[in-house]
């Protein structure tokens, strides 16, 4: 049955929907959770005796002044379907009902993608016939503070229901899990996906876990200001910033007047890579003269500069024509009458990178301006280009916080608060692209979101797997020091550290160019198996190699690995992957022997090395593997 409807934001000035009588988290086909008791809740009148019943067992609860009621039952028996009764100012029934476990499944665009976009999607799709394994999806919501009730329904598994809504279809990685779980289990599955794709963890936190650790106090007091509406206009909290920190903005680099003739100038690629800014985030201005033949109409023109990596502002002649905020979106800008005309013209593009490649990186035949006559302006060469200031230098940017989910709190807030207590074996996050410019951060942030979902869950320490991030862009010609590496190493340390959490290392099942793996057959499996030996403390494979120690051995340095199961295997018969420096701490190839349960690594520009990185790059060569076909886990000893 449909409880309610899909209940939107609520923010400042808005007005409440009527709460229901029972969350919308249960309906007909849900599962609930085996083995311990399961809280049901909704809302009625103040002092209203609400009890609800399944296969024989009962509990009942009271309407409290706010009007919530909750209700513990035991549930029956592992299986089904069973039908649940709730009598109280209302009677509902819930048919189809089964015993099992229930499963949040959370993060961004990798936990949110489909499984219409996977390998082999149509065959997945026609052979998802799985009745016992249930599916529910939480529909995206911000709030500035936690809402009672969101929305969604629950549904059998099959090719109609796990291809239906979402990002071409219910969570892939989710589905994947299930499926595997469902099968080695035999017993129920039900997963609640809630996910937002390109999205920040902080988002995901509650404002209590948050105010310790200081780092988003800046965010929090604009949260408070819009509740207070006492909001700045966003637009207004921009120009205000670059005027306070880019020099480029208070020395009017925009204007076709301001002489760039100290610039450097750009070859034909004019990516950051390419000009030396290769781990370069903050501002950088570009500009490039143009010459419109006399006689040429102006009016009705196009300026295409490709993609450009992340936010753009571009002006012609000193003329603002458009913004863009995704690293991904191709820039088509109208150019408005009379901005142009025939001589000289001037375009000018800040660009603002806030982690990873930077810069316009579209091949130089992207890059163009087309007339109304249809000819075009080449522009892919003889940009020239200035260092405005690295962001790590400048006060916080501020944050629109109308609407974005990209803003502390609000996300939890939306889409885990109206969750909780649902009754759960544990949680799945596949997140971290969005927080990859912040590693060191993220040590300390992740943890404290998973102590924060257990302790609002109420359900101790359950089960919380971590998806680490897949490998992604360029390899590296040289060992590098990127960032993905260093957010990698954070979700190793939080698996590591915290209690009943596991690690699903899928290093090597990436995309060079696609930040959207499509091998999520896989990742659901190794998340099963972390699920099989923390849910569940099974005996098995769960992990592929682990650095346990190193030692240098005068010219060598053997390194020693944990979780060898099978022993030791290189793919394609090399050992690849691993840097080694000496005491410089310059980092140079190492050619690997596999010994045992150790690899020993040597490099001729390296005479004496004494630390070892395996995999540290955004997208590493990782030949490393244990017998059952695990691949070993990125790692450095440089600590």
């Amino acid at each position: 049955m449909l409880i309610g409807a899909m209940f939107s934001m609520l923010t400042a000035g808005q007005t409440p929907a009527p709460l229901p009588f029972l969350s919308p988290v249960f309906g007909d086909h849900m599962v609930m959770q085996r083995d311990r008791p399961n809280t049901f809740w909704g809302w009625a009148a103040p002092g209203t005796s609400v009890r609800v019943t399944i296969g024989g067992h009962s509990g009942a609860g009271v309407a409290d002044a706010a009007g919530k009621w909750s209700a513990r039952v035991s549930p029956p028996a592992v299986g089904g379907p069973y039908k649940v009764e709730i009598d109280g100012s209302q009677h509902v029934e819930l048919n189809d009902v089964l015993v099992g476990d229930v499963w949040v499944c959370s993060g961004q665009s990798n936990m949110e993608m489909g499984i219409g976009l996977v390998n082999n999607a149509a065959a997945e799709i026609a052979a998802a016939n799985h009745p016992d394994i249930r599916l529910y999806t939480v529909p995206h919501a911000t709030s500035y503070d936690p809402i009672p009730v969101n929305g969604g329904t629950w549904a059998q598994c099959s090719p109609a229901t796990v291809s239906a809504g979402g990002w071409s279809g219910f969570s892939a990685v989710a589905y994947f899990f299930g499926r595997e779980l469902n099968q080695r289990l035999k017993v129920p599955i039900g997963l609640v996906h809630t996910s937002w794709g390109g999205t920040i963890a902080e988002a995901w936190t509650s404002r209590e876990a948050l105010i310790p650790m200081k780092d988003f106090d800046g965010g929090l007091a604009q949260i408070d200001a819009a509740k207070n509406a006492k909001v700045t206009p966003y637009a207004q909290l921009v120009d205000e910033w670059f005027a306070k920190n880019d020099p480029g903005t208070s020395a009017n680099w925009q204007s076709a007047d301001f002489d760039d003739s100290s610039w450097k100038t750009a070859g034909a690629k004019t990516d950051f890579d390419s000009i030396g800014l290769g781990k370069f985030d903050g501002l950088v201005w570009y500009r490039r003269e143009i010459e419109i033949p006399e006689g040429t109409k102006t009016d009705g023109a196009t300026l295409s500069l490709g993609k450009i990596d992340d936010i753009d502002y571009t002006w012609v002649n000193g003329r603002s024509v458009g913004s863009i905020a995704n690293w991904a979106a191709d820039r088509n800008y109208a150019i408005p009458a009379g901005v142009l005309h025939p001589g000289k013209n001037v375009i000018a593009v800040r660009v603002m990178d806030t982690g990873g490649g930077g810069g316009l990186y579209s091949p130089a035949s992207d890059l163009f301006l087309k007339l109304a006559d249809g000819s075009q302006i080449p522009l892919g060469e003889n940009w020239r280009y200035n260092v405005a200031g690295e962001l790590a230098k400048f006060a916080q940017f501020p944050q629109d916080v109308s609407n974005n989910p990209n803003v502390p709190t609000v996300l939890y807030n939306g889409m885990i608060a109206p969750l909780v207590p649902l009754a759960i074996k544990g949680a799945i996050w596949y997140q971290g692209e969005s927080n990859a410019d912040r590693g060191k951060q993220y040590q300390r942030l992740l943890p404290t979101m998973i102590g924060d979902w257990r302790k609002r869950f109420g359900q101790g320490d359950f089960p919380f797997l971590i998806v680490q991030l897949a490998n992604f862009m360029d390899p590296p010609k040289e060992p590098s020091d990127e960032a993905w590496a260093y957010l990698r190493e954070a979700q190793t340390m939080t698996a590591d550290h915290v209690r009943n959490a596991g690690l699903a290392v899928t290093i090597d099942i990436g995309d060079q160019v696609d930040i959207h793996p499509k091998n999520k057959q896989e990742v659901g499996l190794r998340l099963a198996l972390q699920a099989l030996r923390v849910a569940y403390g099974q005996n098995v494979v769960a992990s592929g190699p682990t650095f346990r120690s190193v030692k240098s051995e005068g010219d060598a340095i053997r390194v020693t690995f944990n979780h060898t199961d099978g022993g030791l295997v290189a793919k394609g018969g090399k050992v690849e992957g691993f840097a080694i420096a000496g005491a410089d701490g310059k980092f140079h190839w190492a050619t690997g022997e596999i010994i045992g349960n150790s690899v020993l690594l040597r490099s001729p520009q390296v005479p004496q090395p004494v630390a070892v990185r395996y995999a540290w790059a955004s997208n590493p060569s990782a030949t490393l593997y244990n017998g059952s076909g695990l691949p070993a886990v990125p790692f450095r000893s440089d600590k």
